[in-house]
């Protein structure tokens, strides 16, 4: 709130406790219970600078959802402590910014930023169900294309938290009727949102939900490269290479040309044949044979028939799968 009599200056507010985002009052608001609420949408009077001065944003009305990563971090953290009518200065850090990245061309790398925000409005969302298709579909590809925007930061973490947000609205029921080209739109941005999820999830080593948005995709539309792409390299990534060959040869099937397909699936087919020499190896020694590679012997490669049947067929036979029993097998014949 505004502490002290009007005209008093305003002490800034470490608003993380981490120095890095700060907030001071210039003109106070109409006190602490006017403060919006997350899931709200809001409106403010936006002027970014830069250090030297430079402005790089002014908007008079700036409407976003209050939480959901909309904006800039800076101002969806500082947005929720300001009282309507508030005018604030608040001076970033690049972290809560545009980062490391910046913004081309006019922000550079890791620049902090003062950021002069006035609250205008806020009011609660729109209620999903009531939304016409056209509306919806807006909402819907607003978040995804947020969601783009933190990937292309490589921020996955927030990328995912747009592209749900977005999935979420996309699966809302409705009380309204869609025409049959608004549903077919809401499919494609629901395949668009799940497709970059799955990117997303693959770039921090998620893999099971990564699958489960792959999976999404093709149940939609079974021939979707790029679910089929990343299915596979997602079933590579966990060693299933058997699993992951013929997605891979299905999605290059139906685009020939695509040499990054290409490039993983011969990748794939090197990593099954060597993980197969390895195993045949191990069955070999597991079983007492001589490998075929070392000197020829005078002895027949008979089967030790020392090794304990009990030994055999028990838990290590189990964990290698058939193939060991299948070599036993042919080895007595």
């Amino acid at each position: 709130g505004a502490g002290g009599a009007a005209g008093d200056p305003q002490e800034w507010l470490d608003v993380l406790g981490n120095g890095l985002l700060k907030k001071k009052t210039l003109v106070p608001g109409q006190g602490v219970d006017s403060r919006p609420q997350k899931g709200q949408d809001v409106t403010i009077r936006l002027k970014a600078t830069l250090e030297d001065g430079t402005v790089v944003e002014e908007n008079p009305a700036l409407t976003f959802t209050l939480g959901d990563c909309d904006v800039l971090q800076a101002l969806d953290l500082c947005v929720q402590l300001l009282e309507m009518g508030e005018t604030a200065l608040i001076m970033s850090e690049a972290k809560y910014c545009y980062g490391a990245q910046g913004r081309s061309p006019d922000i550079p790398p890791n620049a902090s930023l003062t950021l002069e925000v006035e609250l205008l409005a806020a009011q609660d969302a729109p209620d999903l169900e009531l939304l016409s298709g056209k509306e919806k579909i807006q909402l819907a590809n607003r978040k995804r294309e947020r969601g783009n925007f933190f990937y292309q930061q490589a921020d996955y973490v927030l990328a995912i938290n747009s592209y749900d947000i977005a999935l979420r609205i996309v699966g809302s029921s409705s009380k309204v009727d869609f025409s049959p080209d608004e549903e077919a739109e809401l499919l494609d941005v629901k395949v668009k949102c799940l497709n970059n999820l799955a990117a997303s999830q693959l770039k921090l080593d998620h893999f099971k939900a990564a699958l489960k948005s792959c999976n999404l995709v093709l149940e939609h539309q079974p021939g979707n490269i790029k679910a089929l792409f990343r299915k596979g390299k997602v079933l590579a990534q966990q060693g299933e290479y058997r699993e992951a060959i013929p997605i891979l040869k299905a999605a290059l099937k139906l685009e020939p040309s695509n040499k990054t397909i290409h490039a993983e699936l011969s990748k794939l087919v090197k990593k099954h044949a060597d993980q197969r020499n390895v195993e045949t190896e191990m069955y070999r020694k597991m079983l007492g044979n001589p490998s075929a590679a070392s000197t020829p012997r005078k002895c027949k490669d008979k089967l030790p028939w020392s090794i304990p049947w009990k030994w055999l067929f028990g838990a290590t036979a189990i964990a290698l799968g058939g193939v060991a029993l299948s070599v036993v097998i042919a080895a007595r014949n």
